[in-house]
C-alpha cells in the first residue's frame, strides 16, 4: 500500500511470520536472505511506488496518492515514463499485476479494481470488499494483500474470493503486508514501514526467509528525507531471472541478487 497521505501509522510490533519446513511442517525462525546489489538504476522521485511488475520484458509501475495515481510503462535503463494513464482524482492507486495479458490495478479504500489491456485501454472495473494494498498472481489466481496478515486468492474473471491465508512467523501474525511478487512458487512481500522483504510459503502462510534492506540506500550513496518514502516495490523478470526493488519516491531502483536463497 502507501503511507496514507499526511499521516503515518505507527509501526505495529513486527510480528513477521513463521517459517515452515515443507517436509516436516515444523516451525522455526525464517532464514536470513543476504543479497548483493548488481546495479543501480534511475527511478522517478515523483513515483510513489505501489506496484512494480515485469511482463514480457517490459517494466510496469503503479503509483499512489490521490490526484497523482497512475499506471505506467517505464524504461528500465532511464527511469523515464513511456506510457501512462491517470486513475482520476478520486482514487489512490495501489498494487498492480498482469495476468492473461490484462493489467489489474488496485485502489486503496475505494473498493475498486481497474482492469486494462496492454495498451492501457480500460476494460472493466471490479468491486473489492477489502482495502487494496499489494497484488501478484500464481498460475490461476490473483493474490491480494489488504494491509493485515491476510492474503486473498481471487478469481481474475470475477474477483470472487477462493482462498485466504494468514501469514505468520513463529506463530505470530505478520501485519502490514504490502507490495507482493510471486517468484518460483513463493510469495515475496514488502512489510509496510519497514526495511524487510519476506518470503512466504503459500501452502502454509509461513515466512521461510527474510531480507533486511535497512542500509541499502545509504550503502549505495542515496538518501531520502521523507518518512513516507519507504521500501516498496518488487519486480521479477521471468525472461532474464533478474530481480528489482525500489521504494516510494526513491531516487533509484536496484537490481539485486540473493546470495543465499532461503530454503531447507
Amino acid at each position: 500500500m502507501a503511507y496514507k497521505s499526511g499521516w503515518i501509522v505507527p509501526l505495529l510490533a513486527l510480528a513477521c511470520a513463521c517459517n515452515s519446513n515443507k517436509e516436516t511442517e515444523t516451525s522455526s525462525d525464517p532464514l536470513a536472505m543476504p543479497y548483493k546489489v548488481i546495479r543501480k538504476l534511475p527511478h522517478d522521485t515523483t513515483a510513489f511506488t505501489q506496484g512494480l511488475e515485469f511482463y514480457k520484458g517490459k517494466l510496469y509501475e503503479g503509483t499512489g496518492e490521490e490526484g497523482q495515481s497512475q499506471l505506467r510503462n517505464v524504461d528500465l535503463a532511464t527511469g523515464k515514463v513511456i506510457r501512462k494513464v491517470d486513475l482520476g482524482k478520486a482514487y489512490f492507486g495501489e498494487g498492480i499485476t498482469i495476468f492473461g495479458d490484462k493489467i489489474y490495478e488496485l485502489t486503496w479504500q475505494s473498493h475498486v479494481v481497474f482492469q486494462y489491456d496492454l495498451d492501457f485501454k480500460p476494460l472493466r472495473q471490479f468491486p473489492l470488499p477489502t482495502e487494496g494494498w499489494g497484488m501478484t498472481h500464481d498460475s490461476s489466481h490473483l493474490i491480494i494483500s489488504d494491509g493485515s496478515s491476510r492474503l486473498w486468492y481471487r478469481d481474475p474473471a470475477t474477483m470472487d474470493s477462493v482462498r485466504v491465508i494468514n501469514v505468520s512467523e513463529n506463530g505470530n501474525l505478520v501485519n502490514n503486508l504490502n507490495e507482493l511478487e510471486y517468484i518460483k512458487g513463493f510469495i515475496y512481500a514488502n512489510i509496510w514501514q519497514t526495511d524487510y522483504i519476506v518470503k512466504i510459503d503459500p501452502a502454509t502462510g509461513n515466512v521461510v526467509g527474510k531480507a533486511d534492506f535497512s542500509n541499502l540506500l545509504k550503502n549505495q550513496g542515496e538518501t531520502v528525507y521523507d518518512l513516507n518514502a519507504v521500501l516498496n516495490g518488487i519486480a521479477y523478470d521471468e525472461q532474464t531471472g533478474k530481480l528489482y526493488i525500489t521504494g516510494k519516491d526513491w531516487p533509484a531502483m536496484f537490481e539485486i541478487e540473493f546470495t543465499a536463497p532461503a530454503s531447507k
